[in-house]
């Protein structure tokens, strides 16, 4: 009997000795899978510099198609898309022509070479992992580079006109779909590929960089000034990430202009209330497309806006929206475009608001009605928070704009203009009649 308790004794510490022997093993193995993980962040940081992100899906609600391509897959984000293989074939003639030439077939070699090499920070530049193989990867980088580099030298060659193996309604569609934030490669890739295939020259000079071409491919986009824009990007090149950066940058303020920075919390009044409160809107053509000013006119109590012309041509507002969804994304950039489209959000309300802007040479469209352009401009920041961390380059127009309605003279003008002066056209006449007396 004492023998038995003494082997079950026995039995039950070997037991608990062994339960606790597996414990510490097991203790051990969280504690090392958690470390391993801190080692993988650090070495998946050190390769990786997100720039191309898949667009927020409340943002894509809005406007699925500004964001999705329905022709042209541009790198692994829609690679393989069903509905965009009958492009393939036509990537494939580019990547042929571009390295089909005794210069240029001896520099594949390393072109094979530094996409291999830089691989894993190119996979690094999509928010997403990647599930191409690394060959499927490699041959769809070099195809669809190829594709874009002999696109703009075929167009640098024919003066930006009709592209000789592109049917007349390829190009817009083909352009527009190249802008969008999920249709995009890195600038590493292409400024290489461009490099490496640069012994053909164009008619535009010997020169003519990259970054030129594609700002002149894409300047139809928004009929911004082409000259401007390159007169822009001679500032700090080597920043831009994808081709949807270089054209954001192109038309962003000037970063020697100073402005001060600070949180916006207000919307600028429409332009109906600021002409009601005798503000002059005025456009100004030699400006680029963010540069927006406010100020004393050449009587004291008079102000001006001054806003260069904006085209709109695309009824989704593609560019756009696919430049917010990137300064959306992107942590590392000022939200100037955003910023610039809240403040025209709050200077149109209705479409009389568009029409007046139309009479004032600031906005033109080809949407077919006034109306169609004003809900499209609403709707872009539909989606967007803005935080009081965020800091607005037109914080000083805005402050400045609204400190003069809110001044006796323009509220008591506007009461006036609202309530008496139905019609513009005559009712600023007779108003401006009134004051010469």
């Amino acid at each position: 009997m004492a023998c038995a308790k003494l082997i079950r004794l026995a039995c039950h510490m070997f037991n608990t000795r062994k339960v606790h022997s597996t414990a510490n093993r097991m203790s051990s193995n969280w504690r090392d899978l958690l470390k391993k993980e801190l080692e993988n962040g650090k070495q998946e940081q050190a390769h990786r510099q997100v720039c191309i992100y898949r667009v927020p899906s409340n943002m894509r609600r809005v406007e699925p198609k500004a964001y999705r391509p329905n022709n042209i897959s541009i790198g692994p984000c829609y690679h393989g898309a069903p509905h965009l293989r009958n492009m393939e074939a036509l990537k494939k003639s580019f990547y042929r022509r571009l390295f089909n030439n005794d210069a240029n077939e001896a520099k594949l070699d390393e072109a094979f070479k530094f996409l291999e090499e830089e691989e894993t920070n190119v996979r690094g530049c999509y928010n997403e992992d990647i599930k191409l193989s690394s060959d499927e990867f490699l041959q769809m980088m070099l195809v669809d580079g190829s594709f874009i580099v002999q696109l703009l030298r075929d167009l640098s060659a024919c003066e930006f006109g009709k592209v000789p193996c592109l049917s007349p309604w390829m190009l817009p569609i083909i352009r527009r779909e190249m802008i969008m934030l999920e249709n995009q490669l890195p600038m590493s890739v292409l400024s290489k590929l461009f490099e490496l295939t640069s012994v053909v020259s164009a008619p535009l000079g010997p020169n003519i960089g990259l970054r030129d071409l594609a700002l002149r491919f894409f300047y139809p986009l928004l009929q911004v000034d082409s000259d401007n824009m390159l007169e822009s990007k001679k500032i700090d090149e080597s920043s831009d990430l994808h081709f949807l950066d270089l054209f954001r940058s192109a038309i962003k303020p000037n970063p020697k202009g100073g402005k001060p920075r600070e949180f916006q919390p207000h919307l600028i009044r429409s332009v109906t209330e600021l002409i009601e409160a005798g503000v002059k809107i005025k456009a100004d053509e030699s400006k680029q497309l963010l540069d927006i000013s406010f100020g004393k006119k050449w009587r004291f109590l008079t102000r001006q806006l001054t806003l260069p012309p904006l085209y709109i041509i695309d009824h989704r507002g593609t560019v756009f929206r696919n430049i917010v969804a990137f300064e959306n994304c992107h942590k590392d950039c000022e939200p100037d475009v955003t910023t610039y489209l809240f403040f025209f959000n709050g200077l149109i309300n209705s479409a009389g608001d568009v029409s007046l802007l139309h009479y004032k040479g600031v906005l033109h469209h080809s949407l077919g009605s006034d109306k169609t352009v004003s809900k499209l401009i609403n709707n872009i920041t539909k989606e967007i928070v803005r935080e009081k961390t965020d800091s607005s380059y037109l914080y000083k127009v805005v402050n400045e704009a609204n400190s003069y309605f809110s001044s006796f003279y323009a509220r008591k003008r506007a009461s006036l203009v609202h309530h008496y002066l139905t019609s513009w056209v005559v009712g600023v006449s007779t108003f401006g009649a009134l004051l010469a007396l």
